[in-house]
């Protein structure tokens, strides 16, 4: 049995860790108040672009909308989609090797203490990975942007170290830093270097639930097959070879060079012209909203544990201070029965 000395000890140092704990949870839910409010004002906004984009694309193109209602998630990305993949972007007389590499941009935090926050996306990631793998890209062709610390030293020891330092956009999500990994990945995947890129990252459902979502971010609009439905020319930067390209490819025959519209909706000035500037706009809203939605998920994360750990330290502590008060009275008693034997005696 412990002395009441080592009880003592083991009381303030529970006490200490209390403070901590307590501290850390108002912390983390007053940022996830603000990152709640920003997450609930940008989603509505950007899902209504994707639904305006999707409109656009599968009007004339021959596509569906997502039967879930839901249109800025994509169609997950399946194994039978990665083997046909695979054979899509495999050049011939290689043995098989594909050509272009596939990148997967996985978001986590900077800072433990948030349960089993990081760990789910680092092992969803690897999952990924894995099935790249199976489908016959070699670690060569894969490429993972780890925004965020614990994601990028997870993937550096698994031999998948990052472009770059994400972790300043991790810790502080800013519009401009997301516009700009967008745009990179927008360039490499139309440039031929990424075959397709996607999405890891820990949704915002409520406080006490954040799954792990893995989403399709190029290519744009993608068919059952897995290849985009529309030109990948739309998804490049706004500029007017865009439009005038976009104009011809858009003219239907026989209609004089007049654009189809849909519906018996006018768009102007044309709907290339509209597509040349909303889809690198939704592309690069999408990047800034999973940013968003992850730092939202962290710190709710991050106040359940801390709350969680709060409560196992009231209830070992309570257990600690019975322990304590049952061994000094004991010692009490002890004391009062020597003097009681002494005085008989």
């Amino acid at each position: 049995m412990a002395s009441l000395k080592e009880i003592k000890g083991r009381i303030a140092s529970v006490k200490s860790t209390l403070k901590i704990t307590s501290a850390m949870k108002l912390v983390a839910s007053a940022k996830l108040r603000k990152a709640q409010l920003a997450i609930t004002n940008m989603l509505p906004y950007q899902r209504q672009l994707q639904r305006i984009l999707s409109s656009l694309q599968t009007s004339d193109c021959g596509g569906a909308e997502d039967p879930s209602g839901d249109a800025s998630v994509s169609r997950p990305y399946s194994a039978a989609a990665s083997l046909e993949l695979s054979r899509r972007v495999t050049r011939p007389g290689t043995g098989g090797t594909p050509e272009a590499s596939v990148a997967i941009v996985a978001f986590s935090s900077n800072s433990s203490l948030c349960g089993a926050f990081n760990s789910n996306v680092i092992k969803k990631t690897l999952s990924v990975i894995d099935e790249y793998r199976s489908a016959g890209f070699s670690d060569d062709n894969i490429v993972v942007y780890s925004v965020g610390r614990k994601m990028a030293d997870a993937m550096r020891k698994a031999g998948f170290p990052s472009p770059a330092d994400f972790s300043k956009m991790a810790e502080t999500p800013g519009y401009e830093a997301a516009a700009a990994l967008a745009q990179e990945l927008i360039e490499g995947h139309f440039s031929g270097r990424f075959a397709r890129v996607e999405l890891v990252y820990n949704h915002f459902k409520s406080t006490s639930s954040q799954p792990t979502i893995r989403e399709t971010y190029l290519p744009n609009a993608a068919d059952s097959d897995g290849i985009a439905a529309v030109p990948r020319q739309y998804s490049a930067a706004a500029s007017p070879e865009l439009s005038r390209r976009a104009e011809r490819e858009w003219t239907l025959p026989g209609t004089g060079g007049v654009p189809s519209e849909s519906g018996g909706i006018i768009i102007e000035p044309s709907r290339a012209a509209v597509l040349g500037v909303l889809i690198p706009k939704v592309q690069r809203l999408k990047i800034y909203t999973v940013l968003l939605d992850s730092n939202a998920a962290e710190h709710a994360a991050r106040t359940v544990a801390m709350q969680t750990a709060t409560d196992n330290g009231n209830d070992l502590l309570e257990a600690l201070t019975l322990e304590y008060n049952k061994g000094r009275q004991q010692k009490i008693t002890s004391e009062i029965l020597d003097i009681v034997g002494g005085s008989l005696q």
